[in-house]
């Protein structure tokens, strides 16, 4: 296969639902030549809540899509998949598969000036202490405060971004980590960031945002460029979007996360993979 064969090849990127859409966003955005092949799988939604054993299962199934479609990298940009299946799955395959929790924690370790750092995240994320673990394992002295919102997910699915109700909501989610002086905060699940103008109005200028869905997107761009995998040419770009079930409005869901409509969405059977 020449290097040109190699580039060419799709970036893999798979979710439990539509959230990793803004991971999506941001590849499209910083890697804007390279292929996408998205996997949602909305007809089993949501991981968060699940046995390990079938949350890996289904981590297995969508990753065996994704290399059906012959991608040179994989994105699980789910975070309960991230947390408990990825570690293990990920030696079983020989391809570079790239969860959403090391990014994020990695940044909020470079960003923080007091040591003190939030979290934000599904209960199942929150549960996981995911996020913790992985800024611990890099700096101990870092001291970590975990915080479940779980209105904010159907806030962002209603399309209730910047709504009274939903300042509302993040003030009295937010007023605990205000309280206990973080300048850092984790975005912890990948529906987050469509909220990042009302988190950071709440917040204040002197909390720094950590986007996992942007430092995800980011740390994809360094690799392939080290592995000269990047894809330049922005010519005949394909972007191919599966799903395991059509909910009602998905389409507009679509755009909503992306920024720009999608009219190719197929329907897969996932349990064949």
């Amino acid at each position: 296969m020449t290097d040109e064969q190699r580039q060419n090849r799709p970036i893999g990127i798979f979710d439990s639902g539509v959230g990793g859409l803004t991971v999506a966003a941001e590849v499209m955005r910083l890697l804007p030549g390279e292929n996408i092949v998205y996997f949602g799988d909305v007809g089993r939604y949501p991981y968060g809540g699940r046995s390990r054993e079938i949350i890996t299962g289904f981590t297995r199934q969508n990753i065996n899509f994704l290399l059906d479609h012959n991608v040179k990298y994989v994105i699980a940009a789910c975070n309960s998949a991230s947390a408990v299946a990825l570690e293990a799955v990920s030696e079983e395959y020989d391809i570079d598969i790239l969860g959403v929790i090391e990014p994020g924690a990695k940044a909020a370790i470079s960003y923080s000036k007091n040591k003190r750092v939030g979290i934000i995240g599904t209960r199942a994320t929150i549960d996981s202490d995911s996020y913790a673990k992985a800024i611990q394992r890099r700096n101990e002295n870092i001291k970590v405060f975990s915080l479940a919102c779980p209105l904010f997910v159907p806030l962002v699915e209603e399309a209730y971004i910047e709504k009274e109700a939903t300042y509302l909501i993040a003030r009295d989610y937010l007023k605990t980590l205000i309280d206990v002086d973080i300048d850092t905060l984790v975005l912890g699940c990948t529906h987050y960031p469509l909220l990042k103008k009302v988190i950071g109005t709440v917040m204040g200028d002197g909390v720094r945002l950590v986007d996992s869905a942007e430092e995800t997107a980011r740390e994809v761009a360094s690799v392939l460029s080290v592995r000269n995998l990047l894809r330049t040419a922005t010519d005949d770009v394909t972007l191919k979007f599966y799903v395991s079930d059509v909910p009602d409005r998905f389409s507009q869901v679509v755009k909503h996360f992306v920024g720009r409509n999608i009219n190719n969405v197929t329907r897969v059977d996932i349990t064949r993979y």
